[in-house]
């Protein structure tokens, strides 16, 4: 198991429309794809003084399942992202493989 993660550092300006536009649009359509399990939306708690950091992972099975989605999803999804948001946030993404994991419950 993987997990595909997107850092992203939004101008304060932006925020609250990135974040709303993220929920309702933007995530939605990453998890229609039907290449990802589930995903979580954090914001990475540090004191910045331009912009605001958040982690996007999505979970996904397999390397495969990426590869197809950065192939036919990405570039898409990715533009849209670009255009709404040109020059007001910067983002790099990686792949973190899963080892182990284990639940409270």
């Amino acid at each position: 198991m993987y997990i595909y993660n997107v850092t992203v550092n939004i101008e304060k300006q932006v925020h609250q429309d990135w974040l709303k536009w993220m929920k309702e649009v933007h995530i939605p359509d990453v998890l229609a794809t039907g290449m990802f399990i589930d995903n979580r939306l954090c914001q990475v708690m540090v004191d910045e003084e331009q912009g605001i950091t958040y982690s996007i992972q999505y979970r996904v099975k397999d390397l495969d399942t990426l590869k197809l989605y950065q192939q036919m999803y990405a570039p898409k999804l990715q533009a849209e992202h670009m255009n709404r948001y040109r020059d007001k946030f910067v983002a790099f993404r990686t792949i973190l493989r899963i080892d182990h994991e284990d639940s409270a419950e």
